[in-house]
């Protein structure tokens, strides 16, 4: 058999990590690996965490985090870049800075909360988001909870997504990826640029173990970037892969499991 000698595209996650393994950089690296490019990362802040929360975290120092990016970057080069926790407003403003001097696609996952209801971003942090962070960022994937924080909208229906569409494409990404998951009925999130509009509509499947679910979304739909797709068309495959997930979500612990992040390769068993 032939040695694979062909590089794959490169991503680049700069998040923190899951313990538990559902979420987070652990999350996003299995991602990569299933959609077929090779993961990287910059750790911003490790976090003791299981099915039932986050039960403590530590923030890196800025020059911890500057460090790694510029180790990976200035050497081994990327296709595209995901970002999720950063919790503080001097690691947003310093990943903001790094990402607007790399020549590559962002993915930026506004991470506020968690799926428990945790903090993972300072109050005094979204200031930083807002105007350093997501004027860098290609697609901005906020849920419904980050949209209410980052703009005081409240959504509760699909009018109100194409509102918080319009707020977070003001501060300057290029393009929103509004997810509706929080909304009844099927699983609807918006996509757009301030004039195309895509709807993205997939069923709801009952199943609880939905840990992971924004990293993993985000970290696919860098994928996609970095393996040469237009937005639209990496945002819809992201779509497709982790519905798929969640519908293989299983249980671990006492709490919320995980989605499967290897349910394409163990479908086709």
């Amino acid at each position: 058999m032939p040695i694979r000698t062909a590089v794959p595209p490169r991503v680049l996650t700069v998040a923190g990590s899951d313990s538990g393994g559902g979420a987070g950089i652990q999350a996003d690296l299995k991602t990569m690996l299933a959609l077929g490019v090779h993961g990287m990362s910059v750790l911003t802040a490790v976090t003791a965490q299981n099915s039932l929360g986050v039960q403590g975290a530590w923030e890196l120092p800025v020059d911890a985090v500057r460090a790694q990016y510029r180790s990976v970057v200035d050497d081994i080069g990327v296709q595209a870049v995901k970002t999720g926790m950063l919790a503080s407003a001097a690691l947003v403003e310093t990943v903001a800075e790094l990402l607007a001097g790399t020549d590559a696609p962002v993915v930026v996952d506004p991470v506020g909360v968690s799926k428990h209801g945790d903090a993972l971003l300072a109050a005094e942090a979204l200031d930083s988001v807002r105007t350093k962070l997501l004027p860098v960022a290609t697609v901005a994937t906020p849920n419904l909870d980050e949209v209410a924080q980052l703009t005081g909208v409240q959504v509760t229906d699909e009018d109100g997504m194409r509102r918080a569409a319009e707020e977070i494409l003001a501060f300057g990404p290029r393009w929103a990826l509004i997810k509706g998951g929080h909304l009844p009925g099927e699983a609807v999130d918006l996509l757009t640029d301030g004039s195309a509009e895509h709807w993205l509509r997939a069923p709801r499947y009952d199943n609880r173990h939905t840990h992971g679910t924004g990293c993993t979304l985000a970290s696919a739909v860098a994928s996609g970037l970095a393996l040469g797709q237009d937005v639209p068309t990496a945002v819809a495959g992201a779509k497709a892969y982790v519905t798929g997930a969640i519908r293989a979500g299983f249980a671990l612990g006492g709490g919320i499991g995980p989605v499967d992040h290897g349910w394409r390769t163990r479908s086709a068993e």
